[in-house]
């Protein structure tokens, strides 16, 4: 068996772990430690969505099958704090599948998925992609988020231009009532969901560690 996925390993989607959390908590920090670290002796590969949109805005260009369109789409989701709908799927299908194929993961590996799926809709979608088999819950109060953002917590915060009152606002209340039910989502069919308790100052190595003693 090489490095390479085949055609064969494709019939089961890749296993796959899921940062749930609001903005500021922390998940790219946890991300790079745990794609560092590994999981359980495992290799995991963190897959940052809202890094995978960004990237694409900074460059300006279409990447893979996306087009100008697509592009310029990234740009609005960015600067207004809105998610990809059902009709605009595709876009994080391409940025996800383009992830695992760069990635060159076997099936032992993990995928980390931050920031993806954000709703119930694009969890559904993902299932055709990529198979969650555990959900890491991030849990933080908005005044701790506030706390953490403006502290630079995670000393991930410095190149974000969108850590305005407002935009953390509105990303929060989007957070609650899109993102959250995806905990009852996955918990109702069975997949185990580990809640951790974040504070201002609580590091990644801390929470990848107990989470890896669940």
């Amino acid at each position: 068996m090489t490095t390479a996925t085949t055609i064969a390993e494709l019939v089961t989607p890749q296993p796959a772990l899921l940062l749930i959390g609001p903005t500021g908590v922390g998940k790219t920090p946890l991300g790079e430690y745990a794609e560092a670290h590994g999981y359980r002796g495992k290799r995991c590969t963190h897959f940052d969505f809202g890094a995978a949109l960004r990237g694409v805005d900074e460059m300006g260009s279409p990447v893979g099958t996306l087009t100008g369109d697509d592009v310029a789409f990234i740009h609005k989701v960015l600067t207004e704090g809105a998610l990809l709908e059902n009709e605009t799927f595709y876009i994080a299908a391409e940025l996800l599948n383009a992830h695992i194929a760069d990635s060159q993961i076997t099936r032992d590996d993990y995928v980390l998925l931050n920031g993806l799926p954000r709703h119930v809709d694009q969890a559904n979608a993902v299932d055709a992609i990529i198979r969650v088999v555990h959900v890491l819950n991030l849990k933080c109060s908005p005044a701790v988020v506030y706390e953490r953002i403006g502290l630079n917590s995670g000393g991930d915060r410095a190149v974000r231009t969108d850590d305005a009152p407002e935009a953390i606002a509105r990303k929060l209340a989007i957070f609650e009532t899109r993102t959250q039910p995806l905990i009852d989502h996955y918990r109702n069919q069975g997949i185990p969901v580990t809640d951790i308790e974040v504070g201002v100052q609580t590091a990644p190595a801390a929470i990848w560690q107990q989470f890896e003693q669940q």
